[in-house]
């Protein structure tokens, strides 16, 4: 059996009674680590936290292993148990369907376990999931790719008065451009997480590129850090407003905001911009 776990947002205890049941039970445990890591991960007793409250050791599993090596992994799973951890929900914002295709072409059975997600998470400042349109990521720029198509569906969104989620760019072992061109043994960039002021800074470049009057510096906003953690961050404003903000450690995320309801406008001012704090 492959199990492929959720753990939601914010430590170790996150994980579900029947993820845990299903961990315990499980031969080799592999983690996803390479489209975002939990509040803990991000310090480097992050692993031995998992492996000490789960009583299991834990393989780390990078992109490399997933995309290049995932087969033994599913070819373990046709007769133990094997059981593979995904920060967030498996089905959430990455999902994991070329696993599950994978596996259960080779006959191999699969247990999904779901948990929280950013993807639902985010409805803690009071914006109703619902009154969501298509979620976008916003990749870090560099001096020759600054890509926009985000900007024609944050625009489909806003003109039907739908609230728009940006995923915030993480790069994780990365190869350098230098090792790509030499060949031979890869070497990597150092981890890099975009932060919502970087986000508010490409939107609004893009924004006076384009000149729709899409969104602009007044245009509201919430910004998220370190959903689910104990530490969390949540800050509602105009661009303007969080791009001033220190938001702390990542991860972090942003909700262009569209058109609100009384009860959202209610729960929002909890959590707005105070020049002052």
């Amino acid at each position: 059996m492959l199990y492929i776990i959720g753990l939601g947002l914010g430590d170790e205890k996150d994980i579900t009674l029947r993820g845990l049941e299903a961990v315990k039970k499980s031969q080799k445990i592999y983690m996803e680590a390479y489209t975002s890591l939990l509040s803990f991960g991000l310090s480097s007793d992050g692993l031995s936290n998992l492996e000490k409250f789960y009583g299991k050791p834990i393989t780390l599993a990078d992109r490399e292993m997933v995309e290049e090596k995932a087969g033994s992994m599913i070819e373990e799973a046709v007769d133990n148990d094997i059981s593979f951890l995904v920060v967030g929900d498996p089905f959430g914002a990455t999902t994991h369907s070329d696993l599950v295709v994978r596996a259960k072409k080779l006959g191999v059975k699969v247990e999904v376990v779901h948990n929280a997600s950013v993807m639902n998470a985010v409805g803690i400042c009071g914006l109703q999931l619902y009154h969501y349109g298509e979620t976008v990521s916003i990749p870090f720029f560099t001096e020759t790719w600054r890509p926009d198509s985000f900007y024609e569906k944050i625009k489909k969104n806003r003109a039907l008065g739908l609230h728009t989620l940006c995923l915030l760019d993480i790069r994780v072992k990365e190869p350098t451009f230098e090792s790509l061109c030499r060949g031979g043994k890869k070497q990597y960039e150092p981890p890099r997480y975009m932060s919502v002021n970087t986000a508010i800074e490409q939107l609004l470049e893009v924004e006076e590129k384009r000149g729709e009057s899409v969104y602009g510096e007044e245009t509201e906003c919430v910004g998220f850090a370190r959903l689910g953690a104990e530490d969390q961050k949540i800050v509602s404003g105009t661009m303007k407003q969080l791009e001033s903000v220190d938001f702390g450690a990542p991860l972090h995320c942003l909700v262009i905001v569209g058109k609100t309801h009384p009860v959202e406008e209610e729960m929002l001012e909890f959590y707005k911009y105070d020049a002052a704090t």
